[in-house]
């Protein structure tokens, strides 16, 4: 597991459920605490779980502790394994590892099977023939008690019997249910005698056709708490409804561990949606390029795009564990990745819309290796050469034929700094003669102002990147933008949320001039491009060579002075 600070008790002050364990260690009522973390595995995780993988595992990395990395398989309708793998491969990723601690809820269902037949024999539950909008019905309403089931009264043996056959798949999918026989008129609709099994003729990717009847998760979940012996459940507030329903199947079953549930607030991040049913949708209708497309908040999605797992756990721990629903904003959890990336990502230089500069007194066919270096504050990440040469590339957006006042680059008549190079000044404009457009640029360089600094004194205002035409490689790079163009795009109900999808989330520049180096770049690794932000070698669009690159996120303003 990760030793960071970011989850460090004395990084920060203990938020409620730290100082309830602490308690709980003071007291005696446990040695040590069992934390878990229960993803199902019905799609890939996303930033609200990293708050929950944060909070489990650094709790257990602060008291030296297991957390339990325990999948809850109960309804292989929707589960597959390449679900459990991606799980597995972002929770490593994010810095956690769970050693021997691994289970699923499948390998429970012998127990759970006998856990509900101790249930019928106590006259705790029954079998029910009620449809599922029938149930639904008779559950009666949040001012309106509900209504029992004309099966509720069967004898302990009719039940077993029933319940017996329907493991024997002797019945309908859909047409008999086990419920947990409570109250029906319960103010909490969960109490209202839940179905706890049903029957899903499905193979488990795990358990094949053994079984045809499958747990709910609420049954499944507080019982499968109770055999791994966890000490503390922790939840999101969704799940406070469900505590006496979860407290109910341990009273009832006797059993010997009756973890504690606790409920936090659950992550809500602008610019997103946080359901898993809606990512699919996104997935499924292909609005985006898969659950690992970079503008997804998945972890797989982030993790591609270039976010540090150290930038996401501190964002983690900066936003703290809370009682009260809030909305973060996305920028929070940008500048939490623009900060991690200020101090550990090289820089480079990468130009995104070339324009062409010939400086006219460089000898032709000359060129040399300026030096530049990989992070002005961090000296022990060395240095670098690039090459300069006759011909160059600059922002097309660095120079301007008739430019204003505060206008500070490239200019007729302009003199402007190279970034690690020399003065230029322009002196002269080619523009294409069928559509007037600015072609390239002519300038002169000064020789002796190598370096960025000019003998007599003179000084200039601006400062700008570039690279040698001649040396440069050629890269597609992706701009992302926030996949949705409203903060909350599930605000409105009568609106479909696809509908705020903003269409301008992706843009793919395809004529790139990047320094050489940049060839090299590795799959995952990031830079920051000068001036332009912070980019990340794509993990699987990757070519040895030609990398294709992401933009992680930009810089904090969209001007920023390089020549400090």
């Amino acid at each position: 597991m990760t030793d960071s600070t970011e989850n460090s008790p004395e990084a920060r002050p203990l938020d409620f459920i730290r100082q309830i364990i602490a308690e709980d260690l003071r007291t005696g009522k446990h040695q040590h605490p069992v934390t878990r973390f229960p993803p199902e595995p019905n799609g890939f995780l996303h930033i609200g779980h990293a708050k929950s993988i944060c909070l489990n595992f650094g709790i257990a990395v602060e008291n030296n502790s297991p957390c339990h990395m325990r999948f809850d398989d109960t309804n292989p309708s929707k589960e597959e394994s390449a679900y459990v793998e991606s799980i597995k491969k972002d929770v490593k990723w994010l810095g956690f590892d769970w050693g021997k601690n691994l289970f699923y809820a499948s390998d429970y269902f012998d127990r759970l099977y006998d856990y509900a037949i101790q249930l019928i024999k106590l006259g705790k539950a029954y079998v029910c023939e009620l449809s599922a909008e029938e149930i639904r019905i008779y559950r009666g309403t949040l001012t309106e008690p509900g209504k029992e089931s004309p099966y509720r009264d069967r004898t302990i043996e009719e039940n077993l019997d029933l319940f017996q056959r329907m493991k024997a798949c002797e019945f309908a999918e859909g047409s008999r249910v086990l419920r947990a026989k409570i109250d029906m008129n319960s103010p909490n609709l969960n109490m209202r005698d839940p179905v706890i099994y049903r029957i899903l003729k499905v193979a488990h990717h795990r358990t094949g056709d053994k079984w045809c009847i499958y747990p709910m998760y609420d049954y499944t979940h507080c019982l499968s708490d109770a055999i791994e012996g966890i000490t503390h459940s922790l939840c999101t507030l969704e799940f406070e409804d469900h505590r006496p329903l979860y407290d109910w199947c341990l009273d009832t079953l006797k059993t010997a561990c009756h973890p504690r549930q606790i409920e936090f607030a659950r992550l809500n991040l602008t610019y997103t949606v946080m359901s898993k049913r809606k990512i699919l949708q996104l997935v499924q209708g292909n609005y985006v390029a898969g659950w690992d497309d970079p503008r997804m908040l998945t972890i797989s999605g982030l993790r591609r795009r270039g976010y540090p797992a150290s930038a996401i756990r501190k964002f983690c721990a900066d936003i703290g564990i809370g009682k009260k629903e809030s909305w973060i904003d996305m920028s929070v959890l940008e500048g939490a990745v623009r900060d991690d990336l200020n101090e550990t990502a090289p820089r480079a230089m990468a130009v995104l819309n070339p324009l062409k500069v010939i400086i006219d007194n460089y000898p032709q066919g000359q060129s040399e290796e300026l030096e530049a270096q990989n992070h002005p504050q961090r000296p022990e990440m060395g240095s670098r050469t690039i090459p300069f040469s006759r011909e160059i590339y600059i922002e097309r957006e660095d120079f301007m034929e008739d430019p204003p006042k505060k206008f500070f680059r490239l200019g007729p008549g302009r003199e402007v700094r190279l970034r690690y190079g020399y003065f230029i000044r322009c002196v002269a404009v080619v523009k294409d003669v069928a559509t007037g457009e600015i072609a390239a640029i002519h300038c002169t360089y000064d020789p002796e102002t190598r370096g960025g600094s000019a003998p007599d004194g003179r000084k200039v205002k601006g400062t700008i990147h570039w690279v040698s035409a001649a040396h440069a490689i050629s890269c597609p790079i992706r701009l992302y933008d926030r996949l949705f163009l409203t903060e909350n795009p599930d605000a409105d109900k009568n609106v479909d949320f696809k509908e705020h999808l903003n269409p301008q989330s992706l843009t793919t520049l395809d004529t790139c001039m990047l320094e050489p180096s940049l060839s090299k770049a590795q799959p995952g690794e990031s830079f920051q491009f000068e001036r332009n932000g912070y980019f990340c070698a794509d993990l699987i669009d990757y070519q040895p060579g030609a990398p294709v690159f992401n933009r992680t996120v930009t810089l904090k303003d969209s001007w920023t002075k390089t020549d400090k």
